[in-house]
């Protein structure tokens, strides 16, 4: 084991002291004059010592729970048990069996705070202080006292504390507590600057753009927080299972114990021991603590690689996945729009076509708007502008200087009865007229992310059968991505509606398969997908309140190469809470029947309880060591 706290130091050091004064009674019993059967009230006696020292908090949580009114659960169960060898003058077996079930508590113990602590330290990202600029003095202050809008400093070396932009300074940002990712982010002025992320050797001051409340780390660690109040279907089963269980079981026991004497004329003693027995090999606690254990490491696992899963029924759908559909820009591709491709129209310039272009994007800050006013490159001259219109999914519409100007896609010139010539080039074509004369196109390509191939292909790899896409762009511009990254199915020119629709369809189309399905998208302009597809998983959206809001799983970075990695942890967290499972009734089970039928003594009892847990929780523990994304 690795270092153990304060309270698990003192509970090793409990059951060391009773071990040793059991041995020690063993000995004395078998050289001195201790034999139980000549002084059996010395010797019970004697074994009462490390009895009480190795096993009263167990009494003492069985006593406190019945007088709550929570009669059955493993205290108690251990209580019967070891009071019937007690009562049947088995005083060894009763030592024993209290003393291996407090080594299995402890290591239980250990191996939750390990998972824990695994999580815990990936989140131990909260800021203890902001350098708060007033006056041109710096005055250290709590995080929650800092105001939108202030100006802070950040040191090397330290923490930042808000959500900002840098307003001067040039630093290299560690970001793996976030992104699970080694490599520093390079940040400059007017670069965004997300709290959590620690500073390096440069000096930043920072506009703070959140409250403390509303910043990047207080989302994730409520996310966090609550994953746990999330439940797979698996845990919920193991949950009912056990309310149920240990009162049947316990039921089982008396009915072993009184039955068979009374009916019989069995020995009274044979038959407690028989019942004892029962009960010390039914207590459900290898599975009780073993499953909530394992999906505990799989959600720790995925966040050590960056990965953020809001509940372990996520995590258990994750693992049920068939079909991962995927949004197009931002997502497969950078959203890094640039004009690859000028098409005037007869009687047009290129410099006229992208000069009444780039007018009329002159206030939008859409990427596609951007990209053209980059092209265009040049300052505006004081053209009177008098209102931009915006049809959805289509374009706008600007007047300039008395004349209304339409940029958009072929739908926004089939509208107005403009005829224009069909551009059937890869990308994304901006149709341009001018009062119904057709000006040009202009073609705009968003570059593929590197990594996008390489998810798809070890999506499939990781037994996802189908990947589709849905887009906005036409659909020349999206079958010619698809086929470079090796999509299977593609939606094109879908309206931002449209693509809910899509999804309820896909959604129908895979349950009637008995498959579930994923929507990974930028979760902003994607928030209603996100929320209604099986898992809603959120690409490159650190900062962002509708990808932590709308999503099931939040990827802190914009590597789509993580999505394997999701898969692989999700469906080897199921694996072994099923393991465990089958494992543990098996050979609970078999223990049980050999007990009722006098063929298993105390110490196999022992075994199919704290044995069957430590391995159960030794195989739940392979989950901290998942992140990996090899």
């Amino acid at each position: 084991m690795g270092s153990l706290n304060n309270k698990q130091k003192r509970w090793l050091a409990r059951i060391i002291t009773a071990g040793a004064l059991y041995a020690a009674v063993i000995i004395f019993q078998n050289t001195g004059p201790a034999d139980s059967e000549k002084y059996p009230w010395l010797s019970f006696a004697l074994y009462m010592i490390p009895y009480l020292i190795v096993g009263y908090d167990v009494l003492k949580k069985a006593f406190v729970n019945i007088s709550h009114g929570q009669v059955f659960d493993e205290n108690f169960l251990m209580m019967i048990a070891t009071f019937g060898a007690l009562g049947v003058r088995e005083y060894s077996e009763a030592v024993a069996v209290m003393l291996f079930y407090q080594v299995g508590e402890l290591f239980q113990n250990y191996a939750v705070e390990r998972s824990r602590k695994s999580i815990t330290d990936l989140m131990n990202i909260v800021p203890q202080y902001a350098n708060l600029e007033v006056g041109g003095k710096i005055i250290k202050v709590d995080p929650d006292g800092v105001d939108t809008g202030s100006t802070i400093v950040i040191m090397p070396g330290e923490r930042v504390p808000l959500d900002g932009i840098v307003i001067e300074g040039t630093s290299m940002l560690d970001t793996a507590a976030l992104t699970g990712e080694s490599v520093p982010r390079k940040v400059s002025d007017g670069s965004d600057i997300i709290s959590g992320c620690v500073n390096g050797s440069g000096t930043l001051r920072v506009r703070t753009t959140s409250t403390f409340e509303d910043s990047t780390v207080s989302r994730i660690l409520e996310l966090v927080e609550d994953a746990s109040s999330r439940k797979a279907k698996t845990e919920n089963f193991i949950t009912h299972f056990a309310r149920y269980y240990t009162p049947i079981v316990t039921l089982g026991a008396v009915v072993l114990a009184l039955v068979p004497p009374l009916l019989f004329g069995g020995e009274w003693s044979n038959w407690i021991q028989r019942a004892c027995i029962f009960l010390i090999v039914s207590c459900p606690c290898a599975i009780v603590i073993s499953v909530p254990l394992g999906f505990f490491g799989g959600i720790g696992a995925a966040s050590k690689a960056g990965i953020l899963v809001k509940g372990s029924n996520y995590l258990e759908t994750a693992s049920e996945l068939k079909t991962v559909v995927f949004d197009k820009t931002g997502t497969l591709t950078k959203g890094e729009f640039e004009v690859n491709e000028i098409r005037p129209a007869a009687g047009v310039t290129e410099e006229e076509l992208l000069e009444k272009t780039a007018f009329a994007e002159r206030y939008s800050n859409h990427p596609i708007a951007q990209s053209i006013k980059r092209a265009y490159g040049k300052d505006f001259d004081e053209h009177a502008v008098n209102g931009t219109e915006e049809e959805a999914g289509r374009g706008i519409i600007t007047h300039l200087d008395g004349s209304e100007i339409l940029v958009g896609n072929k739908l926004l010139m089939e509208n107005h009865g403009v005829a224009f010539e069909k551009n059937g080039s890869a990308g994304t074509v901006v149709y341009t007229s001018q009062d119904g004369r057709f000006l040009g196109s202009v073609v705009i390509s968003d570059a593929i992310k590197e990594s996008s191939i390489g998810a798809v292909n070890g999506l499939r790899q990781n037994g996802i059968t189908k990947t589709v896409m849905l887009t906005g762009d036409r659909k020349e511009a999206a079958d010619d991505a698809a086929s470079k990254i090796g999509i299977d199915e593609v939606y094109s020119e879908l309206l931002p509606a449209d693509k809910v629709g899509v999804v309820e369809k896909l959604l129908d189309r895979e349950q009637s398969g008995g498959g579930r399905l994923a929507f990974v998208g930028d979760g902003i302009n994607d928030a209603p997908v996100l929320m209604r597809s099986d898992v809603g998983i959120a690409m490159g959206s650190m900062g962002s309140d509708a990808a932590i809001e709308a999503a099931d799983v939040v990827i802190m970075d914009d590597d789509l190469g993580k999505l394997p990695v999701l898969m692989r942890i999700a469906r080897k967290t199921m694996r072994i809470v099923r393991q465990n499972i089958v494992f543990a009734l098996a050979v609970k089970l078999s223990i049980l029947a050999l007990g009722a039928f006098g063929l298993a003594n105390m110490w196999e009892a022992v075994f199919g309880d704290v044995g069957v847990a430590v391995i159960c929780i030794l195989n739940s523990m392979r989950m901290l060591g998942s992140g990996s994304r090899k």
